[in-house]
């Protein structure tokens, strides 16, 4: 895992094929959770970039491998890789190896990144971090380690929402219908949301008490990155962006549905308030059933054609949950 600091910063980032020996951009070290506030504190001194900036330093990356130009669309954002990590930080691994883990994934976003298909670099490289730390987090936690399928991700990623969002704080047992909501919700067996949430109680939580530099007085707790009443910029950004970018393609790929198919779907599975396969059918002049078969060919040709745009524009694989 590579270290960022000053002396190996061009280490780290060659390995990524990023940066060689460039030394203009300090970038503070991470060795460990006794430095972590140190390393908060120290990233938020980087500027974050204005589009233009990170459009014209992107090209020099692109274009001429300039490595400072790579360097600063990185420091840029690693404000943005941190505030991803916390939010893996109930998994029971350092924080710091979490940040270590999306750093990584942050440089192969930069180092992939086309700045001319009009998003920005937050936007595109969220989801090399998250994948980058996902990955991590499976490799690391001993219980995921007996299965890693799609679904079993899915479900290790989502299981504690889903039990906060039903109040289901006691570390016994799921109540049967919770099982079932869960299961029925994320597309699992029931008893997959039982051996997980065994596996995952078994696993055990860290206080939030605990102090972050082992017991040193006036040193913060976990507990007080809980709450952030500002949201950040660029993670904002990217939200707002990746809406966009789905948006813009799901009206792409709807063009490859004829009027009815469009139509159907749309009042279907598209609007607030769906028209019944009875209401749809009336329209139509044909029975129930031949429009629940219209609805799931046209869904299945959407589908289809998103992810063949989704491969056009080079968008990296989520994992799944």
């Amino acid at each position: 895992m590579p270290v960022w600091g000053p002396d190996n910063e061009g280490d780290a980032m060659k390995g990524q094929g990023i940066v060689s020996t460039s030394k203009k951009l300090s970038v503070p070290a991470l060795n460990g959770e006794q430095s972590l506030n140190r390393y908060l504190a120290e990233i938020k001194k980087f500027p974050i970039l204005k589009p233009e900036q990170e459009y014209m330093l992107a090209k020099r990356y692109q274009e001429h491998e300039d490595s400072e130009a790579a360097a600063q669309l990185v420091t840029s954002h690693l404000r943005l890789v941190a505030k991803i990590a916390m939010g893996y930080r109930g998994y029971g691994l350092p924080v710091s190896d979490l940040i270590s883990e999306g750093n990584v994934g942050l440089m192969q976003g930069v180092k992939k990144f086309e700045p001319d298909r009009g998003f920005r670099l937050a936007t595109y490289a969220m989801w090399w971090i998250k994948a980058s730390i996902q990955e991590f987090i499976l490799r690391s936690w001993s219980l995921v380690k007996m299965g890693t399928t799609a679904a079993q991700k899915k479900l290790f990623f989502n299981l504690r929402r889903m039990k906060k969002e039903l109040e289901a704080y006691e570390d016994a047992d799921l109540h049967p219908d919770d099982v079932a909501k869960i299961a029925t919700t994320l597309g699992v067996a029931e008893q997959e949301v039982i051996n997980m949430n065994r596996r995952m109680m078994m696993g055990g939580d860290g206080s939030l008490n605990v102090s972050m530099r082992n017991g040193e007085e006036g040193a913060g707790e976990w507990q007080d990155w809980l709450k952030d009443d500002r949201p950040l910029q660029d993670e904002t950004t990217a939200e707002a962006e990746e809406a966009m970018v789905r948006h813009e393609m799901l009206v792409e790929a709807m063009d490859s549905l004829n009027e009815r198919e469009k139509h159907i779907l749309t009042e279907r599975r598209l609007t607030d308030d769906p028209q019944t396969l009875e209401e749809l059918s009336q329209v139509y002049d044909v029975s129930r059933e031949r429009i629940r078969q219209i609805e799931v060919r046209a869904f299945e040709k959407l589908q289809k054609a998103m992810q063949r745009i989704a491969g056009e524009r080079l968008l990296p694989a989520p994992v799944a949950g």
